[in-house]
């Protein structure tokens, strides 16, 4: 079965760091994008990170450069969001997701809506409390 599975998440005080991991089952991240996405409760669902596995270019918006890093393991076929200095704006529902990477920036994208990305993990909650 091919499958996005992710695991990392918790609960967690500001200022702490938690590691979220996405792992690729059925399939290998090579010559994909991989994007990471939160959405809080009410809110709508925000890309945070992109990675390119075989490039490894990356990009951050603004509300988490500098605090979160993502980064691979090709041996693992897995992909790493490490964040830090989490805050509780930070508190959402992760979710990894898997594109063809065509090469293009990695801003561009994680722009690309939903319906275009061709696998989603589960998701899995970071909390942090204040």
């Amino acid at each position: 079965e091919v499958q996005l599975v992710e695991s990392g998440g918790g609960l967690v005080q500001a200022g702490g760091s938690l590691r979220l991991s996405c792992a690729a089952s059925g399939f290998t991240f090579d010559k994909y994008a991989i994007g990471w996405f939160r959405q809080a409760p009410g809110k709508e669902r925000e890309g945070v990170a992109c990675i390119s596995y075989n490039e490894g270019s990356t990009y951050y918006t603004d509300s988490v450069k500098g605090r979160f890093t993502a980064s691979s393991d090709h041996a693992k076929n897995t992909v790493f969001l490490q964040l830090n200095a989490l805050n509780p704006e930070d508190t959402a529902v992760y979710y990894c997701a898997a594109v063809i990477d065509w090469l293009a920036s990695m801003q561009g994208t994680l722009a690309h809506p939903s319906y275009e990305w061709d696998y989603w993990g589960q998701g899995t909650q970071v909390t942090v409390s204040s």
